[in-house]
């Protein structure tokens, strides 16, 4: 749901489309998006819009980056340990072990 949002507004239909959900659990699932802050809906006549909101998504991928430059730093220093093994005995490799 939140990937259709990011092309624009949708309806609670339109969201709730692409999913084998009725309508009532379509809506369920918007008001977590809803209550995570992730989401606004909007009411216009009988019609509920949603669209997205960028601020919380923004803040977990900054929190999320530090978190991405650690882990790319570790498994770059495994990666090097494991050529390191590689070189040392590459006789394992060619007798299929």
């Amino acid at each position: 749901m939140l990937a259709a949002l990011a092309d624009g507004e949708r309806s609670v239909g339109e969201l709730a489309e692409p999913f084998t959900m009725s309508l009532a659990a379509a809506s369920k699932h918007i008001k977590v998006l809803e209550a995570a802050g992730l989401i606004r809906r909007e009411v216009r006549g009988r019609t509920h819009l949603c669209r997205l909101e960028p601020g919380p998504l923004a803040d977990a991928h900054q929190w999320l980056s530090a978190y991405e430059h650690f882990w790319t730093g570790r498994l770059d220093v495994l990666e090097q340990l494991l050529r390191a093994e590689d070189a040392a005995f590459p006789h394992d490799k060619q007798d299929g072990e």
